[in-house]
């Protein structure tokens, strides 16, 4: 029951994370077309956001993990 709250907590502030992430210049971005082709390294709040994501992204499978070993 605990579990699954943590993970719903868990999962919201992921889709969060994922959504305030700045995105390139769209679909084209994605192609190599448009846009600034130069490398750009992410700072700050841009920095942390991306990692939150990550550690966010990790926390949630294992969550999911623990429920399924432990059904």
């Amino acid at each position: 029951m605990t579990i699954t709250i943590i993970e719903v907590a868990v999962s919201i502030l992921l889709i969060a994370f994922v959504l305030i992430q700045e995105r390139s210049s769209g679909i084209s971005g994605v192609f190599g077309g448009g846009g600034d082709a130069s490398y750009q390294t992410r700072r700050g709040i841009e920095k942390g956001v991306f990692w939150g994501t990550i550690v966010l992204s990790f926390l949630f499978v294992a969550l999911a993990l623990i429920k399924l070993i432990g059904a």
